[in-house]
């Protein structure tokens, strides 16, 4: 930038005289105070800003000289200098003006321009103070002197990050002119979307000097793009070329979205009447304009601004916001140089040992004189504070108007109607920012709000933003290649090329959306083994696919790179092992009645997961499935632990063998492939323990795909109305033994696991009651029942008539068990001593009885 300027310099000093401008009482070495001071000020008279600008600087001028209390009697004198759009004459006129022993300069309005001079007023130490050069870059600490009496762009920016925001738009081509203020000023915009996890998918620059048939080329190539959302950030006096060529290519139709920065709003205001052909170029549009509150002060200014006798060469009309930021550039000055007087301030300049001439230099470098007082009056500047036409005029500590804001504007008929505000306060409000700046600061997303917009089409939808690509190009979509458990994705020999449940999952939701997606399947993997899926993220990522369908599994390390639309499977890790309670039972219905038992008898040796972790056994794990790192990486287990297998099959192989025979002990894979398994080998395994990761399955697509949002929509009505049920159903059967047994339940013991002690009790219970009976049996046989009846005649004689001998009955043996076992064995003990005795009879005749 110094070689340029010192070029600058040098064809300056060869095209112009050396001319010193001597003011009145402005002497290099006088301590008295001056008569006249000079400020200097740079527009382009024959432009939009311009013809709003000079007239405003003049009044100003005018405005100051006037009141006695700000400079008490020192003439302020303007010396003005005409850049004529041109960035080369510009920056000759801004050195005529530094001869001139300006102590401030205004302008320019051109932030190329300005990026030139203010290495100028670096070196002199004059303060440039501009209204219209809005390049963010400015603020930086390179440019010391350099102060803006407007907004920065870079606020601007963020209001239009924060309407995209607003409207849920993911991303937006810029449209810019290719200079200082154009670059500088999306690059901020890239900034502030990204950090809305927005972004600008392309950058179409364009020569200020461009024909419309360029710009009509340009158009053409974004209009094959994807996104439908332009930002124009242009020049207003070329400006309404884009949308002339954007009217030629039908790109004002539905669909669209236009947001200008606010070059188009003053254009429009500087207009005293705008033709309808104008005005139907941009029906739609969304535009921003610098935010000045309507206050008694701007509102008289407005008034006589067609009486102004500074317009009589201009015509009527020109007024814009920039109007009121030059205006109040000038009273800046006025007031800085009042508090730099009254501070004993000294207006004189002194040679610059830097700029004198050296080796016979052919440059007149001399003339270029250091203002003294510079740096003295930098500092008063930067703390003025006064109500100007624009607002409350003060600078906050990145030197930096306070309370930046704008109206957000929306084109609609033959007027641009005002949908709401934009404040760094609390951003998007259709309350005016003055009336939010005693409330405390709310920029939740909640308290955003806009009135509805009028867009391009006349619908009152706003529109989604964003389209396939006109370019022929279908949606490049990978499908896993899979070798086992192909009832997820399979490859087919359908024209569609691929089958199975996750395909028909996405076709239904391709369907529910309200526009067509044109795609294509194609096959990752070499149908050998399955393929790696973190590869095949990493494609998408890479562009070599629009989209991933298939069962992908959404893990941290994948959200990093894609986006996932909605889950629509559940999934999570669980651990298979061999089911052993056919051989515990017997052991525990024999060993409960010696030894005290746990819950886990009935268990296998794995009991989920941490178990698992503590052994030192083998472990399978599907070919292709994150599950593989998550075990090392995330549970520290031993790669040597880990057994990689493709299908089912193996699964069952290696859980047959075993760890000691070549197999695995357990099998770690996501719930919905082991539900398949379970089911397919007829409930030989079950799941041991819970689930130890919770996740789901998703379609993968590259960051800020709209079509992520819009099929996560899709996915949820597909929930809500059943069809992902019935896609469930027709696709994967199971068995009832595959459902997952949590690990409360499966520990428990209920009353089927008792079965074997159950039979066990039984059969002993009925083989006690078998040698009950037999002892009964065997007992009533060696008892007589004539002796007894004999017996019971003796005591009860009365009965003897009624009882007869009769054969063994039910009612007998009844009688005998319920007699007491005491009493029977002294009814046989009696009976064997009688038997063994030779039989005798009393004297009445009758049989002795028992004592």
């Amino acid at each position: 930038m110094k070689g340029v300027l010192l070029i600058l310099l040098s064809l300056w000093f060869i095209w112009f005289p050396v001319r010193v401008f001597c003011s009145s009482g402005n002497t290099s070495s006088s301590s008295l105070k001056p008569k006249v001071i000079n400020i200097g000020a740079l527009v382009t008279v024959n432009s939009v800003i311009g013809r709003a600008a000079k007239p405003a600087l003049e009044a100003a001028i005018d405005d100051v000289n006037s009141d006695p209390n700000i400079l008490n009697g020192i003439e302020l004198r303007l010396i003005l200098g005409d850049t004529n759009c041109s960035g080369f004459i510009g920056t000759m006129e801004a050195l005529q003006l530094m001869q001139s022993e300006i102590v401030v300069a205004i302008g320019p309005q051109s932030s190329s321009i300005a990026h030139v001079i203010s290495h100028v007023v670096n070196e002199l130490h004059v303060p440039l103070i501009s209204f219209g050069a809005t390049d963010p870059t400015l603020a930086s600490l390179q440019f010391p002197y350099f102060l803006r009496s407007t907004h920065s762009d870079y606020f601007q920016m963020y209001a239009i990050a924060d309407i995209v925001e607003y409207y849920g738009w993911r991303e937006l081509i810029a449209i810019f002119v290719d200079d200082d203020y154009g670059r500088n000023g999306i690059s901020v915009l890239g900034d502030a979307l990204a950090k809305k996890r927005a972004k600008i998918s392309y950058k179409a620059a364009f020569s200020p000097q461009d024909p419309i048939s360029k710009i009509n080329d340009l158009l053409a190539e974004v209009n094959l793009m994807e996104s439908r959302v332009f930002v124009v950030h242009v020049n207003p006096d070329s400006g309404l070329n884009v949308f002339s060529a954007a009217k030629t290519l039908n790109m004002m139709s539905g669909g669209y979205v236009w947001i200008a920065t606010d070059w188009l709003p003053s254009y429009l205001d500087s207009r005293v009447a705008i033709d309808s052909d104008t005005m139907n170029l941009l029906q739609g549009v969304v535009a921003l304009r610098r935010y000045t509150p309507d206050t008694d002060l701007k509102k008289r200014f407005v008034s006589r601004w067609n009486n102004l006798k500074y317009k009589e060469n201009s015509g009527p009309g020109g007024f814009n916001s920039y109007a009121l930021y030059a205006y109040d550039s000038v009273w800046l000055a006025a007031h800085a140089l009042k508090g730099f007087l009254n501070e004993d301030g000294n207006v004189s300049f002194s040679a610059d040992p830097k700029l004198s001439d050296t080796n016979a230099s052919t440059l007149n470098l001399s003339s270029l004189r250091v203002f003294n007082g510079g740096q003295q009056l930098l500092q008063t500047l930067l703390q003025t504070n006064f109500t100007g036409l624009s607002g409350q005029v003060q600078f906050d500590q990145q030197r930096d108007l306070v309370h930046p804001a704008f109206d957000v504007l929306n084109i609609d008929g033959t007027e641009a109607r005002r949908i709401g505000y934009w404040s760094n306060h609390s951003h998007l409000s259709v309350v005016p920012p003055e009336n939010l700046y005693t409330k405390p600061p709310n920029i939740s997303s909640g308290s955003q709000n806009l009135y509805n917009a009028i867009w391009p089409g006349k619908t009152l939808e706003p529109p989604r933003g964003w389209v396939f690509p006109n370019n022929g190009q279908p949606l490049r979509i990978a499908v896993p290649n899979r070798v086992g458990y192909k009832e997820f994705a399979s490859k087919d020999n359908s024209p569609r090329g691929v089958k199975g449940y996750c395909i028909d999952v996405f076709e239904a939701a391709i369907k529910l959306l309200p526009y067509a997606v044109p795609r294509t399947y194609m096959l990752f993997g070499d149908g050998t083994r399955n393929p790696s899926y973190n590869d095949l993220v990493y494609q998408v990522f890479q562009n070599k696919y629009d989209a991933a369908v298939g069962d992908v599994t959404i893990v941290t390390n994948r959200t990093k790179i894609v986006d996932f639309t909605q889950p629509y499977m559940e999934s999570g890790l669980v651990v298979v092992a061999p089911i052993k309670e056919l051989i515990t039972i017997f052991w525990f219905s024999f060993s409960t009645m010696f030894f005290s038992h746990r819950e886990n008898t009935l268990t296998s040796g794995i009991q989920g997961i941490d178990s698992l972790i503590s052994s030192s056994e083998l472990i399978g794990v599907q070919d292709g499935s994150f599950a593989y790192n998550y075990l090392v990486d995330e549970l520290n287990i031993a790669r040597s632990r880990i057994v990689q297998l493709k299908n089912p099959e193996a699964y069952l192989k290696a859980l047959n063998l075993g760890p000691k025979a070549g197999g695995v002990a357990a099998i770690v894979d996501e719930l919905p492939y082991i539900e398949l398994f379970l089911s397919s080998t007829k409930c030989l395994y079950r799941t041991v323990g819970q689930e130890f990761t919770k996740s789901g399955w998703g379609f993968a697509f590259q960051r800020d795909s709209p079509l992520a949002v819009d099929l996560s929509t899709a996915i949820l009505q597909l929930s809500e109305n059943g069809d992902l049920q019935n896609i469930r159903n027709k696709w994967l059967k199971y068995r009832e033994c595959s459902i997952l047994a949590n690990q409360e339940e499966e520990n428990q013991l209920d009353l089927s696991s008792f079965w074997g002690l159950f039979l066990i009790c039984g059969i002993a219970c009925v083989l006690a009651l078998t040698f009950f009976c037999y002892g009964v049996f065997a007992q009533y046989r060696r008892y007589s029942p004539e002796d007894e009846e004999t017996e019971v005649e003796d005591i009860e004689p009365s009965r003897s008539s009624r009882r007869s001998i009769r054969s063994t009955s039910f009612k007998n043996i009844m009688d005998f068990v319920d007699k007491k076992e005491a009493v029977i064995k002294e009814m046989l003990k009696r009976k064997n001593s009688n038997e063994s005795k030779p039989t005798g009879h009393s004297s009445n005749g009758q049989a002795s009885s028992p004592t």
